[in-house]
């Protein structure tokens, strides 16, 4: 499409001869200067809005910035951004975490009380439209080098069946050589399991009852007390506990294998809460049976939630003790055993399973825990998935649910290779669960290799995806100020405007009530090309209007009145004046991001009927389909122009 520029914009650009005189002097500035200006006038012009769509900044009020490491939509319309401390060691040092409650249509923020670090933390969609938020941050990272004082994890027994000991942060556990180290957090060791054995003699008579006890055991991090090599051990040993007298000193003790000098990972908290998004603060509720950092959390078919990876207490990947929530109880249970790195992608399919798609966030050994696959929680079995190209190259990629969420497909767009890996991929590829032996598929490319691209579903049945960077966290200034749509049904991208702020480790993007697209946070490594200078956390929103909405100006369809729940059958009926040009209807579940990994959203079809002025909706009643919660109504009409979204409770 051809742009010609006004005589007044000519003017500006080219009066007075001053460009002239900057062009002979400097010729690389002018048509740096010039190309910026005219990029700027071209993206303005309603005829490209309608082509491609645009983006505006959104204005955050003084003292309300923040690092959006989580995002999350509420069924109020609400956008909760949480940080935590923000992958800032000082804000961790001194206790301060954020979170900051947005209103999109007001353009409001409010700072909410937030009682634990959820820095990396977990977080799913309940049925009653709280958020559960579970796991965070216990203690930041100490790089190779910096480590100063040996440590690592301590395994605490209590052999005693009669009583729980908590050792509170500070215990001192002493070595057999007289070596000491400190615990760093509170523990408390369970109760030892007594048993009793029955037995009998020969000539039948049951023998006198014996017992036996099974220690319990709990984990707790240690850092020696002194600097030196003398506390660094490989070896196995029992440490006695520093204070405790006569049987409490015989039943707790310590184990220790590894007490090094080594590189010390994040440590996860077991803190749980609910976030209640009328009172608009955090509920603690019975805290997870491990810490977890960097977990995935997602809501089953009966309205529980599985908890799944992250770093433990003492920095180590869960090895595959999984949790599940019940929001009834408020309690959690245990949930099927199997490993996964940290933030695995789990998706729920028809008829229950769970499909990995492969996507992660990162900790984790390269060779284990990567493949795709069909996950049976019942049997506990897990079923591998063939046909990906770059297998290796799953690490920050992201991964959806194509709509509509019936045809049971599922889309991994880009990645790259585990840890600080120079490797990226453009790979997109598609799983037909449908099918009778499902495997991937090559979709289309990405204009280039993309970590941590954000996907999002929209109501007209496309997939919005931005951002990204080429490198490990934009590093060389790899950013990607590229857009595009996905159309699952041609199976190919279009252009979209391009953003004007860059996007990569941790950040997050989402679908708001009113069918825009809302972009956060950002987190490089470096903050120029040469990677000279230390990044700066991205603190900037940045809002995306798709084309159609240019395009429908103020003539969208409108839901007026009606119900929030449906009836027994799954329908809704909602007062429209637009029913005649409402062509489809869509139940969208509203996001909770973070690291590239959004396995809340999913695009559902909806049987419409018309009347002259209402139309009624009919959702499945499959819960495998739609897991019980808010979700968003859209309606679309036959020009492909959304409505607002009205908000509609399954239960």
């Amino acid at each position: 499409m051809a742009y010609r520029p006004s005589k007044k914009f000519k003017k500006t650009l080219f009066g007075g001869g001053a460009v002239v005189v900057l062009a002979a002097l400097n010729a690389p500035a002018a048509v740096s200067f010039v190309g910026e200006k005219y990029h700027a006038y071209k993206i303005a012009q309603p005829g490209y809005k309608k082509r491609f769509g645009s983006w505006a900044p959104v204005s955050v009020p003084a003292g309300y910035s923040v690092n959006a490491i989580h995002a999350a939509l509420l069924h109020t319309g609400k956008v909760l951004l949480i940080a935590g401390s923000g992958n800032d060691q000082k804000n961790f040092d001194s206790g301060t975490f954020d979170t900051i409650l947005w209103d999109p249509k007001k353009n409001t923020f409010k700072k909410i009380p937030t009682p634990e670090d959820f820095f990396c933390s977990g977080h799913t969609q309940l049925a009653n439209g709280r958020l559960l938020v579970a796991g965070g941050t216990a203690r930041y990272e100490i790089l190779e080098g910096e480590v100063k004082r040996a440590g690592g994890g301590m395994r605490v027994k209590n052999e005693s069946p009669d009583k729980a000991v908590t050792l509170k942060k500070g215990t001192v556990f002493r070595s057999p050589s007289g070596v000491e180290y400190v615990s760093k957090f509170d523990v408390t060791v369970p109760k030892a399991k007594r048993d009793f054995e029955v037995s009998y003699f020969a000539s039948g008579q049951m023998k006198p009852w014996k017992t036996k006890v099974t220690a319990a055991e709990a984990r707790v991090f240690v850092e020696a007390r002194k600097e030196g090599a003398q506390a660094l051990t490989t070896q196995a040993a029992q440490y006695e506990i520093v204070g405790l007298k006569g049987e409490d000193a015989d039943n707790v003790y310590g184990l220790a294998q590894r007490l090094t000098t080594e590189k010390q990972d994040f440590q996860g908290i077991r803190g749980a809460y609910e976030f209640d998004p009328k009172a608009e603060k955090y509920i603690p509720v019975a805290p997870m049976k491990d810490a977890r950092w960097y977990p995935t959390l997602v809501t089953l078919q009966d309205g529980k939630v599985l908890a799944v990876s992250g770093l433990n207490d003492v920095g180590d990947v869960v090895p595959g003790d999984n949790e599940i929530y019940d929001p009834k109880t408020k309690k959690w249970t245990k949930g099927p055993f199997r490993y996964f790195p940290t933030y695995p992608a789990l998706f729920l399919t028809k008829g229950g399973k769970l499909l990995y798609t492969g996507s992660n966030a990162g900790y984790g050994p390269a060779e284990k825990g990567r493949e795709p696959g069909l996950w049976d929680l019942k049997k506990n079995s897990f079923t591998k998935l063939g046909g990906l190209t770059d297998p290796d190259q799953l690490e920050t990629s992201a991964s959806l649910m194509l709509p509509p969420v019936q045809d049971q497909k599922l889309m991994v767009l880009g990645g790259g290779g585990v840890g600080e890996s120079p490797k990226s991929t453009a790979r997109t590829s598609i799983i037909d669960l449908s099918k009778e032996n499902p495997s991937f598929a090559d979709g289309p490319a990405l204009p280039q290799g993309t970590r941590y691209l954000s996907s999002v579903l929209m109501p007209d049945d496309t997939v919005f995806t931005t951002g990204g960077s080429e490198k490990y966290r934009g590093a060389g200034g790899s950013d990607i100020l590229k857009a595009q749509f996905y159309h699952p049904r041609a199976n190919t991208f279009s252009a979209a405007a391009e953003p004007t702020v860059g996007r990569n480790y941790h950040s997050e993007a989402l679908l708001l009530p009113d069918g825009r697209v809302a972009t956060f946070g950002s987190d490089p490594l470096y903050g120029n090309q040469a990677n000279t200078k230390l990044g700066s956390f991205e603190q900037r929103i940045e809002i995306f209007t798709p084309p159609s909405l240019h395009r429908a100006g103020t003539a969208r369809p409108v839901l007026g009145e009606g119900p929030q729940e449906l009836d027994q059958n799954g329908r809704v009926t909602i007062r429209t004046k637009d029913a005649a040009t409402i062509t489809k209807a869509r139940l969208m579940r509203p996001s909770a991001v973070t690291h590239t990994t959004d396995v809340e959203q999913r695009s559902v079809e909806l049987a419409l009927k018309k009347t002259k002025d209402t139309i009624t909706v009919e959702v499945p009643l499959d819960r495998t389909l739609v897991p019980p919660g808010w979700y968003m109504l859209f309606v679309t009409d036959q020009d492909g122009i959304s409505s607002e979204a009205k908000w509609i409770q399954v239960g």
